[in-house]
């Protein structure tokens, strides 16, 4: 993997790039569509190539090894085969998926003991397995297995946490270095700064991810339960230490306005399940504010589904209709509202990109910031 920084705004540390694959170039801030099984929910591989213009989508090591398994994945060729995707892809270690399944996993030195949550079967996910299941599943940028602190965790908990990250980071390496992709083409390691909210923490975290000279790194355990405000502080905390020349990978984050935050704080990479769980319940992601489309207020509005939205289906349906399909519970309905939602998304990082390379981002952000965020 190569990254190119082509710009950098003058008021703030917003940046645009090109990271280049072996399956493709990324123009960077981007968000991923999450595509957690394999899948990104209701929406076909056409549509997001051509509608959304989707440039990487992300899987998910924890679900793809309970399902299909690797023995499918291996014999498809590899996930890129098995979803025909043509693109980069990248996957998740499960180390949030296993920090989530609390009451059923065992944490030890070696790795992590769960049992699924799809029969109760009891598996064993180490660092050196953890490697071997992501190259079999092939994609293109690869995540060590970290622990995903909780946001509200005490310091002691967070620095026992962040000990065995870190140690479990040095057997992914080691893993990584002394096998190659399955399927001929190169893999990228990215390690995980965590450190829960606390600066020394992230600092000491961020160093060392540093010295491991990834081609790319990643900033986890953010988004999950601590006050908006310290994620925005550990960003700035951590993106002093990481590399201008390598891409910041922000996971699981976030709302629109997290996005344009996080990016004039120097984030160039994003992942989240908004868009798509959000449109699956009627909430509409638009330049002018959210929109759920279970309201009254709908029933009888025929004008576009979104007079602005850069996806087919914000102008071949209306808010009536789509108000209608949710009401009635039809399919259709989230699938609609998914494809809008990731259309907007993608919409909105190309549209900080653009105004990144023409100077004026800060200005920019802060004219838009307000309105997509309120309620319509």
């Amino acid at each position: 993997m190569d990254f190119k920084l082509q710009y950098t705004d003058s008021k703030s540390r917003a940046r645009a790039g090109l990271i280049t694959t072996d399956h493709g170039q990324i123009e960077t801030p981007i968000f991923m569509p999450v595509g957690t099984q394999g899948a990104v929910k209701a929406v076909h591989m056409p549509e997001l190539d051509n509608d959304i213009h989707a440039q990487i989508i992300l899987g998910n090591t924890y679900h793809l090894y309970l399902r299909p398994g690797l023995e499918i994945l291996k014999q498809a060729g590899g996930l890129h085969k098995f979803n025909s995707w043509k693109k980069p892809i990248l996957t998740d270690s499960g180390g949030f998926q296993v920090f989530s399944l609390a009451e059923n996993r065992k944490l030890t030195e070696e790795g992590a003991i769960f049992r699924s949550h799809i029969d109760g079967s009891k598996h064993f996910f180490t660092p050196e397995s953890v490697m071997d299941i992501q190259r079999v599943i092939g994609a293109d940028i690869i995540m060590a297995f970290d622990e995903c602190t909780p946001g509200d965790a005490d310091y002691n908990y967070a620095k026992k946490s962040l000990d065995l990250t870190e140690r479990w980071l040095d057997r992914c390496i080691k893993r990584f270095s002394d096998t190659e992709c399955e399927y001929g083409y190169k893999q990228t390691l990215f390690p995980i700064v965590q450190g829960c909210v606390y600066p020394n923490l992230r600092i000491r975290a961020a160093e060392n991810v540093v010295s491991k000279g990834a081609d790319g790194n990643a900033i986890g355990g953010l988004a999950v339960g601590e006050p908006t405000e310290k994620m925005y502080e550990m960003i700035e905390v951590v993106n002093e230490i990481l590399p201008k020349d390598k891409p910041r990978y922000l996971m699981g984050v976030g709302t629109p306005a997290n996005i344009l935050e996080a990016i004039e704080r120097g984030v160039d990479m994003f992942d989240c399940i908004m868009p798509t769980r959000n449109g699956r319940n009627g909430q509409l992601f638009t330049r002018n504010g959210i929109m759920n489309m279970r309201n009254k207020k709908w029933a009888n509005d025929f004008s576009s589904l979104d007079e602005n939205g850069t996806s087919f289906v914000d102008s071949l349906y209306s808010k009536a209709y789509l108000r209608h399909l949710f009401i009635t519970n039809e399919i259709l309905a989230l699938q609609i509202a998914s494809i809008h939602n990731l259309a907007f998304y993608l919409w909105l990082v190309g549209e900080a990109r653009r105004h990144i390379i023409e100077g004026d981002f800060t200005d920019w952000k802060r004219s838009v910031i307000e309105d997509i965020s309120k309620r319509i």
